[in-house]
């Protein structure tokens, strides 16, 4: 019998991709030492506890992590899938234990592990992803029986509402792009789809309604008052048709337009950041919305990086940072294309899309698309868990690539 020599690794590598990948981490680790130099808090810790540092020992595990998940073949690691989704939901539902979910500006998403803090959503959205695609690598004939289809849903529902506890809205519905998208890929029938998007149109429009128009004494339930401010920062609508009281005095109005003001303050200087960079920037470390404090230190280095590199490389640094998500996009889904399976088509389709929901979502709040919800800028963002997670995703479509010949 005639054996054919391996392939090695290198050759089989998709280069496009980790070049992509590795110039985001150049990016991420240049801008977030921009982002946290101006800020005197850092100027006297100790090297190993400053962001620069920690973000470079973050890459560092992740891309270990991604070498050791690209290098095996997928189809042995999906055996695990429903294993680390069960056991990332209980790390979802122990977060939200007192004493053991670390409370933080209002929400308890985090496990304080001393050295660093984790947030399980983040692994759930990995751990999601490999389920449900395993999940719906059944035969095509089976979606087409209501039961499974609600089961999938169900799949997505249970983390979903999990981190809506937390709350964090942002993440919670980073489960919602890939589950529509593995279903719609998995040859989920379209009227299913159409059905599920219409109905999903409908809440949001009753919630805005509900949320809006309905006076506070008939509403038997009323959203997390902060939520609700977000929703009119988005929308522009002014806060005394919400907040005044009847008979509300000069005093009372003035309060409420000042916690309009501090509640818009994030976005409106994420939008100054952006705007002022014109097409070279201003210069690495020179942006005076960072420099300044005028875009908040607690939150330049993760939420708003983009904001940061907008303002200092102008134009041309953001369609920097644009292609090359881009280029992960595009190999991506052609990483989808040649997959061998249907596990690994999903599985690919499946990672390309919450990469992308993140991206879409994170952007979009830096210039006021969406609204401010916290979402990580995935390789750019500051945070353990994020790029950790993101580079392991990456490492998952790159096993994809790399055993697409085997038999």
């Amino acid at each position: 019998m005639l054996v054919l020599p391996a392939i090695p690794i290198r050759a089989r590598l998709d280069r496009g991709l980790l070049l992509a990948l590795l110039g985001l981490m150049a990016i991420g680790l240049a801008f977030v030492l921009s982002a946290t130099r101006a800020n005197d808090h850092y100027a006297t810790t100790e090297l190993f506890r400053q962001p620069f540092f920690k973000q470079i020992v973050f890459y560092g595990v992740g891309f270990a992590a991604a070498a050791f998940v690209c290098t095996r073949d997928y189809l042995p690691l999906a055996r695990f899938a429903f294993v680390a989704y069960w056991g990332s939901v209980a790390l979802l539902v122990l977060v939200l234990v007192p004493g053991l979910g670390s409370m933080r500006f209002g929400a308890r998403r985090w496990f304080d592990l001393g050295f660093v803090q984790f947030q399980p959503s983040e692994l759930a959205k990995i751990a999601f992803v490999m389920a449900m695609a395993q999940f719906l690598s059944r035969p095509q004939e089976e979606l087409r029986q209501p039961g499974i289809l609600l089961k999938a849903l169900g799949m997505a529902a249970l983390p979903f509402l999990l981190v809506l506890l937390e709350p964090d809205l942002g993440s919670a519905l980073m489960f919602i792009l890939p589950a529509l998208a593995m279903l719609h890929a998995a040859g989920t029938p379209a009227r299913f789809l159409k059905q599920l998007l219409g109905g999903a149109v409908c809440v949001v429009g009753a919630v805005l309604v509900y949320v809006f128009f309905v006076p506070q004494a008939w509403k038997p339930i009323d959203l997390p008052d902060y939520q609700k401010r977000r929703l009119m920062v988005y929308f522009g609508v002014d806060y005394a048709t919400q907040y005044a009281p009847p008979n509300a005095t000069a005093a009372d109005l003035r309060r409420i337009r000042a916690m309009q003001s501090r509640d818009s303050y994030n976005v409106a200087q994420a939008m100054i950041s952006v705007g002022s960079g014109g097409l070279t920037g201003k210069g690495w470390s020179q942006g005076i919305q960072n420099s300044q404090g005028y875009l908040p230190r607690g939150v330049a280095h993760n939420d708003f990086i983009f904001s940061v590199i907008a303002e200092e490389s102008g134009f041309l640094g953001s369609a920097l940072v644009i292609t090359l998500y881009t280029v992960i996009l595009l190999r991506g889904i052609g990483i989808a294309g040649r997959a061998r399976d249907r596990l690994g088509r999903l599985l690919a389709v499946g990672v390309v899309a919450l990469l992308f929901g993140h991206v879409l979502v994170n952007i979009g709040m830096n210039i006021r698309l969406v609204p401010v919800t916290g979402v990580p800028l995935p390789l750019l963002s500051y945070g353990g868990t994020s790029v950790v997670c993101s580079l392991l995703a990456l490492g998952l479509l790159q096993s994809i690539q790399l055993h697409q010949r085997s038999n």
